[in-house]
């Protein structure tokens, strides 16, 4: 297991710009189809912006038309974890970075029937592609 990654608000915000701040450290969400990599097809590994640690693998990304990278699986089991999320009246699941916290979107049981079912719902400042060499 990875070590954790802890940083003080001040760090963090010297690190990351001020929309990757406002999302994975505010629990923010960039709108619908604005992200670098909605419709992005590059090979590779989906790192974490904030830590690097690989989160998703692009051959388990899918087009879900919901103006998000979405995909229907984690690169390696334990590297994101799951949170219950009642914010905003409605019920989901908050996908966050297990390294160091930071958060990258919701999961829905809505993906492809013939993988896993599920939608990680990504947002694209969360991210960080790792392109294949």
């Amino acid at each position: 297991m990875t070590e954790k990654i802890t940083k003080s608000d001040a760090e963090w915000r010297a690190q990351l710009t001020p929309t990757q701040y406002a999302v994975l450290r505010q629990h923010g969400t960039e709108r619908p189809f604005t992200g670098e990599y909605v419709n992005t097809k590059t090979p590779g590994t989906y790192l974490c912006a904030a830590c690097e640690q690989p989160l998703f693998a692009s051959d388990t990304k899918f087009e879900s038309g919901t103006g998000w990278p979405s995909f229907w699986d984690v690169v390696e089991k334990g590297n994101v974890t799951l949170h219950e999320d009642n914010s905003h009246g409605m019920q989901r699941v908050e996908a966050l970075c297990s390294r160091c916290g930071s958060r990258l979107g919701h999961v829905f049981e809505d993906g492809p029937r013939d993988t896993t079912g599920l939608r990680y719902c990504i947002n694209s400042v969360s991210l960080k592609l790792q392109g294949k060499e």
